[in-house]
C-alpha cells in the first residue's frame, strides 16, 4: 500500500499562487504594475504613480478573484477561501480611493511592491528554493526528534528532501511551509517606509526571528498531529467531513486548516505589535490600511500612546510626500 502523503502548506499557501496557469499571470502582471507605481512615485511622477497604482489594484482584485475556487475546492480551506474572497472588493475600492486621489495609499502600493521583490527569488531561483525547503525539513525533523519522533526525511512530491517518513499518512514541506510568505509581508512592510536603516534592520531581524520560530513550531505540530492521529475523535471528524469532505484526513484538517491557520492570523498581529515599537513608521501602513477596510481616518501612532509613538515621525512625511500631486 502506497503511502497516503499531503502536503503541509502554510496558512496562506503562497506557493500554489505563483506557480502555473491563469493566476500565474494575474499576480506578475500586478507585481509588475506595483513595482512601477513604487518607481514613478520615488522619481516625483505622482500623477503617473497614481495611474500605475489603480491598474496594479484592479490586477490584484482580479487575481485575488481567480484564486477563491483554489482555495475552496483544491486547498479546501474556508480561511484562505473567505479571505481571497474579501480581497477582491479590497483591492477594487484602493484602486477607487487611489483614483480619486488618496495618495497616501501609495505607501500600501510601495510595500506590495516589496513584498513581492522580496517573494521573487525564494521562488524562481532554484538553489534558494531548494535550501529553503529543505532546511526547513530537516530543522522540523529536529524538533520532532527532540520529541521523541525520529521518522526520517525522504524525498517528496515536490522532489525535494522534504517527506517525514512515517508508514503510511505523512506530509512533506513545501515553499510556503518555509515562511517566507510571512516574511515577505512585513519585509515588505518595512522597505516601504523612510526611516533609518538601524530601526528598519532591527524591526526586520524580530520579525524574521519571531516568523522562523512559529514557522517551525507548527510545522512540527502539523507534521506529528496528521500521521499520529492526535485529532481522530468523533467530533472532529464530524467538522472535517461537514467542511472538507470525507476524503480528507481529519488530524490534518484540524491541525492545520483550524489549529494552525487561527493561530497564524493571531501571530500576525503580535507580530505586527512589536515591530511598531521599533519602527513606528510603519503606522503610516497601518493607518491606510484600516482606512481601505473600514473607510475611517485612523492615526494609530496617536491613539496607541507615547510609548508605540517613541520611535520618530518619518511616516508622517511619507504620507505628505505622497499626497502631493503637484511633483509631477
Amino acid at each position: 500500500m502506497h503511502p497516503h502523503v499531503t502536503t503541509l502548506a502554510s496558512p496562506l499557501a503562497t506557493e500554489a499562487i505563483w506557480a502555473t496557469g491563469t493566476r500565474n499571470l494575474f499576480v506578475w502582471a500586478a507585481i509588475a504594475a506595483f513595482l512601477a507605481t513604487a518607481a514613478l512615485e520615488l522619481t516625483g511622477r505622482t500623477r503617473a504613480a497614481r495611474t500605475s497604482g489603480v491598474a496594479a489594484w484592479v490586477v490584484f482584485g482580479i487575481f485575488w478573484g481567480l484564486m477563491v475556487p483554489y482555495f475552496y475546492f483544491d486547498a479546501q480551506s474556508i480561511l484562505e477561501s473567505a479571505l481571497s474572497l474579501i480581497g477582491v472588493p479590497l483591492s477594487l475600492y484602493a484602486a477607487y480611493l487611489l483614483y480619486s486621489g488618496r495618495d497616501s495609499l501609495l505607501i500600501l502600493s510601495r510595500a506590495v511592491a516589496m513584498m513581492g521583490l522580496l517573494y521573487l527569488p525564494a521562488m524562481t531561483i532554484p538553489v534558494v528554493k531548494t535550501v529553503l525547503i529543505e532546511s526547513v525539513a530537516r530543522q522540523a525533523h529536529f524538533g520532532m526528534e527532540l520529541l521523541g519522533y525520529s521518522p526520517g526525511i525522504e524525498t517528496g512530491a515536490n522532489g525535494y528532501q522534504s517527506r517525514f517518513a512515517f508508514e503510511g499518512y505523512s506530509t512533506y514541506i513545501v515553499l510556503s511551509c518555509t515562511g517566507i510568505g510571512s516574511i515577505s509581508i512585513f519585509g515588505g512592510a518595512i522597505m516601504a517606509v523612510r526611516a533609518p536603516l538601524a530601526r528598519k534592520a532591527k524591526a526586520f531581524a524580530i520579525a524574521v526571528s519571531v516568523i522562523w520560530v512559529a514557522n517551525l513550531g507548527r510545522n512540527v505540530f502539523v507534521g506529528l498531529a496528521a500521521p499520529l492521529g492526535w485529532f481522530d475523535y468523533p467530533i472532529f471528524h464530524a467538522i472535517t467531513d461537514t467542511l472538507a469532505g470525507e476524503e480528507m484526513v481529519t488530524s490534518f484538517y484540524v491541525s492545520h486548516h483550524l489549529i494552525s491557520q487561527t493561530l497564524s492570523v493571531v501571530a500576525l498581529v503580535g507580530i505586527t505589535l512589536l515591530i511598531v515599537r521599533v519602527l513606528p513608521e510603519l503606522f503610516a501602513v497601518l493607518d491606510e490600511i484600516l482606512f481601505v477596510l473600514t473607510g475611517t481616518e485612523y492615526d494609530l501612532q496617536s491613539e496607541l500612546g507615547p510609548s508605540a509613538a517613541s520611535g520618530g515621525s518619518d511616516d508622517a512625511a511619507v504620507v505628505e510626500d505622497a499626497a502631493d500631486p503637484s511633483d509631477d
